[in-house]
């Protein structure tokens, strides 16, 4: 297991997840925080879906992102903040079920540039399949202009 550049990590990692406006709207909750790794729970829900009725690619990305995003940032200092600096996805298989599990994990941990990848599960009816994975390249911002009032 990783070490923990700052205690409060984890914490923090809630607090900015709460934030995001996305999450609340897709309906993702946290299922599991740990240093370097992040997993997240996606309902399926129809207005999310694409024309032939499976979960859009762009809701799976998405979620897919903030995985990888915030298991870097549960790696980084307490001065840094987390963005994406680039990231490529594959669909292996439609995004057909009742729910999503969705796993953020770090690979390496940098000072500035962290590299994580996620994996995107369709749990469909009681049977769990892999349905996507993303690579990512996460850049920690010591920016505190970039910093949402309240935040730690």
């Amino acid at each position: 297991m990783p070490d923990l550049r700052d205690p409060n990590a984890l914490p923090r990692m809630q607090a900015a997840f709460d934030r995001q406006g996305i999450m609340q709207t897709l309906g993702v909750t946290v299922d599991d925080v740990a240093p370097g790794r992040v997993t997240l729970c996606l309902p399926f829900a129809p207005h999310l879906t694409q024309h032939h009725g499976f979960l859009h690619a762009g809701v799976i990305t998405t979620v897919m992102d903030s995985a990888a995003g915030f298991a870097a940032f549960t790696l980084m200092d307490a001065e840094s903040e987390v963005l994406t600096a680039e990231f490529k996805s594959s669909f292996i298989a439609p995004a057909r079920g009742q729910s999503f599990r969705v796993v953020g994990d770090v690979i390496r941990s940098g000072r500035t540039l962290t590299f994580a990848q996620a994996q995107a599960f369709a749990n469909d009816n009681g049977v769990e399949t892999l349905i996507a994975t993303l690579s990512a390249t996460m850049m920690a911002v010591r920016n505190p202009a970039l910093r949402q009032p309240g935040s730690a």
